[in-house]
């Protein structure tokens, strides 16, 4: 049984498309819950959720990506979790992908990426994650991972306030425990289209070359605060 696990934090654009698609793309035997961690949103997305004729578990946390995730999954009770972005959308039947997964042994992967953009860039960057190299990875692909393992890695690290998703990946990596299925979840440029394609992608890079030649997690976040968010 699959747990979904979706932070939020104003996303009243997209929030009620996002739910509706993934109840009407999966088998509801195979969903245990949808809970959606809110970071104390202003723009109405709590309210959102409260008035849609769907069984939502909807939870307020401490504003952060690792500690909503993390919130959820420490009231999640499936034994498969899955983490979900507000502006990702999975393919159809992705419970029953990520189930057929887990049960050939692998405890946790992703979907391929494809972007809503035609940008020969985005394109060719969404073409690359069927590959299983490292780099090609992201939280916009969504994660599904074993409770069971989820646990005995301990967890999003809090600490990050961004870059959490890559550093359960990196863990993932090193234990060898990564499979991507190779169909397409759909996530939105909006990010791409607010700041440029290139001068988003460079400092996106720029993030990734400083964990590399180790930068704290107070220095990522600030660089981000400064260039992006």
């Amino acid at each position: 049984m699959i747990s979904i696990i979706i932070p939020v934090l104003n996303e009243s654009e997209t929030i009620e498309s996002l739910l509706y698609h993934i109840v009407d793309c999966a088998d509801l035997k195979n969903i245990n819950e949808i809970i959606v961690v809110d970071g104390e949103s202003v723009d109405g997305t709590p309210e959102i959720i409260k008035n849609l004729d769907l069984k939502i578990k909807l939870l307020t946390s401490e504003k952060g990506r690792a500690k909503q995730m993390n919130t959820g999954a420490r009231l999640a009770t499936g034994n498969i979790l899955y983490f979900l972005h507000a502006d990702s959308f999975p393919p159809v039947n992705y419970d029953q992908h990520i189930i057929n997964e887990v049960k050939k042994g692998n405890n946790a992967g992703c979907f391929r990426l494809q972007f809503d953009h035609t940008h020969w860039w985005l394109r060719l960057a969404s073409w690359l994650t069927q590959y299983r190299w490292r780099a090609c990875r992201g939280g916009d692909q969504s994660q599904f991972i074993t409770k069971a393992l989820f646990e005995d890695i301990g967890g999003f690290d809090e600490t990050y306030t961004i870059y959490e998703d890559n550093i359960l990946i990196n863990e993932l990596y090193s234990r060898d425990e990564f499979v991507v299925i190779n169909k397409k979840i759909r996530t939105s440029a909006r990010l791409y289209e607010k700041h440029g394609i290139w001068k988003l992608q460079y400092h996106f890079w720029t993030i990734y070359v400083k964990k590399w030649f180790g930068a704290s997690a107070d220095e990522l976040y600030r660089y981000y605060k400064k260039h992006i968010s």
